[in-house]
């Protein structure tokens, strides 16, 4: 069975494909597809985000499709940035913007405990769907370190890493990163 991603990310196609890999008859990128499509996502929740993507992706495709929605979670802000994580510093957002705002509100901050979270959503064309999430835990550290990775990585320090996942090889991040967790959650859920 072949497997369209919701996504055209290369970060996020090169990992799943490292665990999904051997699972499917072929994984394939959104232009792999043919597909020019931008859901936009209006859910309240990763799961809700999740959803909208990957049942957009499979009835457009006829083919199984997997979504994700991910975030960084802030225990000091709420949960905040939360599903607002690529949006989070509104029309100028960027990576390097996101980090700039979370940096300035957390300035004043002690408690710097967050995560990310991510929940995955597969949707088979007969109907049928399955969720799996993976969280990861650290601390936001005050400027950034390291120039590996994306989104928030140079300033997430990693508790199971011990150093932030910008300065982590992807293959360290991979192993303890909330989206390999959440992908291997979901391979014990499928049934092939």
């Amino acid at each position: 069975m072949e497997l369209v991603l919701a996504t055209n990310n290369k970060h996020k196609i090169t990992e799943i494909k490292s665990i999904l890999g051997k699972s499917f008859s072929g994984i394939l990128s959104l232009s792999e597809a043919g597909l020019c499509v931008d859901v936009e996502e209006t859910g309240s929740t990763f799961a809700e985000n999740a959803f909208l993507k990957a049942s957009t992706v499979c009835k457009l495709s006829g083919k199984a499709a997997l979504a994700d929605d991910s975030g960084l979670e802030v225990d000091a802000l709420g949960g905040a940035p939360g599903i607002y994580s690529a949006r989070y510093a509104g029309e100028d957002q960027n990576d390097e913007n996101n980090i700039k705002k979370l940096l300035s509100v957390l300035k004043e901050e002690n408690d710097r405990r967050a995560s990310f979270t991510t929940v995955l959503c597969l949707c088979y064309p007969d109907g049928k769907t399955v969720y799996a999430t993976g969280k990861t835990f650290g601390t936001i550290l005050y400027e950034k370190t390291g120039d590996n990775g994306f989104g928030y990585d140079p300033v997430f320090f990693s508790e199971d890493l011990k150093k932030s996942f910008g300065e982590a090889t992807a293959e360290e991040k991979n192993s303890v990163s909330h989206r390999s967790r959440a992908l291997h959650a979901l391979l014990e859920k499928i049934d092939f």
